[in-house]
């Protein structure tokens, strides 16, 4: 079973599938789809996060690493020297370590059955042959269209060819991107004779991180051009920051939640965030956990203020508590401050021997020279979030495979987006703006750092019961992944939910915490719902004190999610109707 943010993603993973590729083959060939086809949401100069599990060690969840720390340049002194108070949220400052692509390269090396070219053909064939332009792609290059004309041609030459934004439907190409993952193809195959399958995607690894492609990236960001903050600065990224950087694994962090485990990243990522809300939810009786009602949705939305509080006071690639944040104790004294009415304050835990960080708390923002945004996308509206400067909340992808051995992976590639930078014209892509989730403030425990990642948001899940897993999820959003994602939880594991009816149900996300994206305002109390959870709920919601803003009913969340029984085999999936795109497929 296949299930993605795209068509085309599910369609080229379930074709590996087919053919007799494994999960790990699959999810590679879709990934680099989604590069081609959701160019919006994610790139391969983003990154991405995963958690899966091999039908060898059905109950060993492993956290994929595919974000890249901040290059040695990235230092705090320099960003305030160039007149700036915050990351900005696009333009070469705020790119990380691109690992996206390596990421996918050391799982299909390690796990994967096929060669590279063989995965990469997909891709390839999309990106130089054409596919079907999104209207979605098409309103966000609308959006920063004279950003890219003004400021950035490259990016104007490669999203407006001729000058004009491709209509929806309408066949677009990419031959850069296209020669750009050929010549990765034909390095991992035409190293010498004997050469190992592992050898030969070695050598492509090597390209990306110290040849062409490498060399194109740290070039690229020279030039000054236009960031978000309204001024034009160079990029810091260099090639030894390319070099030194390698993917990873580790260990996922895990909670127990009604006879389930859930299975998320280190706090280097929000997913603890995720963990947290569990933890504090299973103290609840279950009629406190139903979202579809008045007292559900109030309580879960004042768990998610607490738990992202805690994200915001202790979460990053430093020293987290992690343990005690996640205990049973902490998580008792955090259930207890939830009363009748909605918080419209700022709750962090006390945890001892730690300094909980408290960030200026913004309702609005205007950067220190006075210039910049035309105007900030607003929260809830759906994805793209795009404002004309390029800023972006929340715009990413999914996928999730589970195969015919037991093998499944949940994957959330992101960043890189068209509207991060502008593009490298000889490969097709741009960089990342990862970064944005940095403080130049010192001594918060996301600080920017060079060789420290940032706290990223891409938080994909993977649930285990009786030791072996049984679902892989997760969803596109930002700050609403895991918000989206635990309505989800609940009505699976608690309301007795099928895995499509959870994701069809209406859904809603808090918007009372600071962003994690440029220029990290939030809003107090606020609660983004959507219509269908209906009248009565939304009034009772208003009641309580929530600041409310009902949206359209098919707008929130990105869903998508596979299922395996271990006692029979019997597989499901599951995708998002809402925006008509996200697909599952399988047999």
């Amino acid at each position: 079973m296949s299930a993605s943010t795209h068509w085309l993603a599910t369609a080229a993973a379930q074709a590996v599938l087919e053919r007799g590729g494994n999960a790990f083959d699959a999810a590679t060939a879709g990934a680099f789809v989604l590069h081609v086809v959701e160019p919006h949401l994610n790139g391969p100069g983003g990154d991405m996060t995963g958690v899966f599990v091999t039908a060898e060690e059905p109950g060993r969840p492993v956290v994929l690493m595919g974000q890249g720390p901040a290059p040695a340049g990235a230092k705090v002194e320099h960003y305030l020297a160039e007149g700036l108070d915050l990351v900005p949220g696009s333009g070469a400052l705020a790119a990380a370590v691109p690992a996206a692509v390596d990421a996918w390269l050391l799982l299909l090396r390690d796990h994967g059955t096929w060669e590279l070219g063989d995965v990469l053909d997909f891709a390839i064939g999309y990106a130089r042959d054409g596919h079907p332009m999104l209207g979605r792609v098409g309103t966000t290059i609308a959006a920063v269209a004279e950003l890219f004309q003004t400021h950035w041609p490259t990016s104007a030459e490669l999203w407006m060819p001729g000058g004009r934004i491709p209509a929806e439907g309408e066949l677009v190409h990419n031959p850069a991107y296209a020669r750009t993952l050929q010549r990765l193809a034909d390095v991992g195959t035409a190293g010498p004779a004997g050469h190992s399958r592992e050898g030969r995607i070695d050598a492509a690894r090597r390209e990306w991180s110290e040849g062409f492609v490498a060399k194109a990236m740290v070039e690229s960001v020279q030039t000054p051009h236009r960031h978000s903050s309204g001024t034009d600065h160079r990029g810091v990224l260099a090639l030894e920051d390319l070099s030194e950087f390698q993917a990873g694994y580790e260990d996922a962090a895990t909670v127990e939640f009604r006879g389930h485990t859930i299975a998320k990243t280190g706090p280097w990522g929000q997913g603890p965030a995720l963990l947290q809300t569990l933890a504090i939810l299973e103290g609840f009786d279950d009629e406190y956990l139903d979202p579809s009602t008045e007292l559900g949705a109030h309580t879960i939305l004042e768990a998610q203020k607490l738990a992202l509080a805690d994200r915001e006071a202790y979460y990053g690639d430093t020293d987290v508590p992690l343990d005690q944040l996640l205990s049973a104790e902490y998580c008792a004294g955090r259930r207890a401050l939830i009363g009748e009415q909605a918080s419209h304050e700022f709750r962090p835990g006390s945890v001892p021997g730690y300094e909980p960080y408290v960030p200026e708390l913004r309702t609005h923002y205007t950067p220190p020279t006075g210039a910049g945004s035309a105007g900030s996308a607003g929260l809830g509206v759906g994805e793209p979030t795009v404002a004309p400067s390029g800023e972006t909340r929340g715009d990413t992808c999914h996928i999730d495979v589970v195969d015919r051995w037991g093998n499944m992976v949940s994957a959330t590639p992101s960043g890189g987006w068209l509207q991060s930078s502008p593009a490298v014209p000889e490969l097709g892509f741009c960089l990342g703006t990862r970064l944005q989730m940095t403080w130049l403030e010192p001594g918060t425990p996301s600080t920017l750092t060079p060789g420290r990642r940032p706290r990223t948001t891409l938080t994909p899940t993977l649930v285990l019961r009786d030791g072996k897993a049984v679902t892989a999820l997760g969803s596109p959003g930002g700050d609403q992944q895991d918000q989206w994602q635990l309505p989800y939880l609940l009505r699976t594991i608690v309301g007795g939910y099928s895995p499509q009816q959870a994701i069809d149900a209406p859904t809603f996300h808090t918007t009372s915490m600071p962003g994690s994206f440029w220029p990290r305002t939030w809003e107090p109390g606020g609660a983004v719902v959507e219509d269908r959870l209906g009248e009565d709920v939304i009034a009772g919601l208003e009641r309580r004190g929530h600041a409310v803003t009902v949206v359209g009913g098919w707008t929130l969340g990105r869903l998508s999610a596979v299922v395996r029984d271990p006692a029979t085999g019997v597989l499901q999936a599951a995708a998002n109707p809402r925006g008509a795109q996200g697909y599952a497929a399988g047999r």
